[in-house]
């Protein structure tokens, strides 16, 4: 649907505003990014480019597309809680409240993706 490839695009753009503050975050303790690739979130990413390849309805597809969506939502929110929790143990403020404000755009992108699902998606989806 044209509202789900709007969530994508949206989240994409917020995604890369993440990755410039997280990068931002490691010049401030001296550390390098790197560029080692997540093999957990491109198996996730991966398993949701399968749905895109299924004999199944488009409404089906998108019902399969935001559940791989959101499973990569649950792990970024882990991944983001887990370094946030880190940083309040080391007193490191300004980390917390990046990180926390991180986290807070992954939760929304997760409702607003469960919003387009028991909205239109799933019903369409149902409907055949």
């Amino acid at each position: 649907t044209k509202e789900l490839q709007d969530a994508f695009s949206s989240h994409l753009k917020e995604t890369q505003q993440q990755l410039e503050r997280v990068h931002g975050l490691l010049e401030e303790f001296g550390e390098n990014p790197g560029s080692t690739k997540c093999d957990a979130m491109e198996g996730l990413i991966e398993e949701g480019s399968h749905m895109i390849k299924e004999e199944a309805t488009a409404a089906v597809k998108d019902a399969g597309l935001i559940a791989a969506a959101q499973r990569v939502e649950h792990y970024e929110m882990a991944g983001y809680g887990t370094a946030r929790a880190y940083a309040e143990a080391l007193g490191e403020t300004n980390a917390v409240a990046v990180l926390g404000s991180i986290l807070e755009e992954e939760s929304h992108a997760n409702e607003k993706l469960n919003k387009i699902a028991i909205g239109t998606v799933n019903p369409a989806a149902k409907a055949g």
